[in-house]
């Protein structure tokens, strides 16, 4: 049986456990609320990129292309997971998602690039015997995300220029209620002719539509490359929250394993004390009656 020390160090170890895990949940829940923040920042500028979008495509000149020609089956993936541990499956649920979306797309016989955001994502990556085009670190703040951004419409921008890739796909979780995400899909490039036809029929909320007094086909170019980084920044804000998500997840199961584990615990040092307690009385009787026990004989 283990000693009443023994069992309160193992106690004391589970406390101070149960008090990271717990600040850990803490510090998971206030970062989804700041970043709840930057996803309605983003839908804003969205909303004003949009706008914009659709004041060019009302204003289209006859028999313009609104995209250019695919020219290629190569392509380029980018997925997003993390570089920190104890957020369960969310790293793992990411890259299957992908490999499984690669199989429907159909990627045997073309050129393919991946490109990881995240040590854990990588190493996953590896493991399904795919090669790594290249490799960035994971955004750990919202402060952290725009530079990383920026990393990835470079490499985007390398990708087009010198292996001329013309498709480019993006995997992340995304993260669609408070205790729950799921991975998925966007197709980045082509941009979809049917999205910019439903952004070009829509209502102006105004009576007077402005007036375009630049080159069309740049500004139409500005205005996608702005979305691009818009669905680009949702990507990486989306999966910070669902990397939170899913370490909250993992955090409450911890808690309860905890709790569970410090009950068995304090029941075993309350036993394992009764015991100890009980043998001592039972020790100061015995020596009580060895010492009493001759001096009774003699007085009868």
């Amino acid at each position: 049986m283990e000693t009443i020390e023994g069992l309160r160090a193992r106690i004391g170890t589970a406390e101070s456990l149960q008090s990271v895990v717990s600040t850990m949940k803490t510090l998971a829940a206030v970062s989804i609320q700041q970043l709840e923040g930057v996803v309605r920042s983003i839908d804003e500028y969205n909303r004003t990129v949009e706008l914009g979008l659709h004041v060019v495509l009302r204003n289209r000149p006859e028999g313009v292309e609104l995209t250019d020609p695919v020219l290629s089956d190569d392509l380029g993936l980018i997925i997003f997971g993390s570089d920190q541990g104890m957020c369960g499956q969310f790293n793992e649920d990411v890259v299957s998602h992908a490999v499984e979306d690669m199989h429907q797309v159909g990627v045997e016989g073309c050129e393919r690039a991946i490109l990881s955001v995240g040590a854990r994502t990588t190493a996953h990556i590896e493991a399904e015997s795919m090669s790594i085009d290249d490799y960035l670190g994971a955004p750990a703040s919202a402060g952290a995300i725009a530079p990383v951004v920026e990393q990835v419409a470079l490499q985007i921008e390398r990708w087009r220029a010198e292996r001329g890739f013309d498709r480019i796909f993006i995997y992340y979780n995304q993260r669609v209620s408070t205790g729950r995400y799921r991975p998925t899909t966007h197709r980045l490039l082509p941009i979809d002719q049917a999205w910019l036809e439903r952004i070009g029929g829509r209502h102006w909320p105004t009576k007077v539509l402005p007036q375009i007094h630049m080159n069309w086909r740049e500004l139409l170019s500005e205005l996608l490359q702005q979305h691009i980084l818009v669905v680009l920044y949702r990507a990486a804000v989306h999966s910070m929250m669902s990397e939170h998500t899913a370490r909250m997840q993992s955090m409450q199961a911890a808690e309860q394993n905890i709790d569970e584990r410090l009950e068995e615990l304090r029941s075993s040092f309350r036993q394992t004390r009764q015991t100890s307690i009980t043998a001592e009385l039972l020790d100061i009787v015995s020596g009580f009656e060895t010492l009493t026990g001759p001096d009774q004989s003699t007085s009868h």
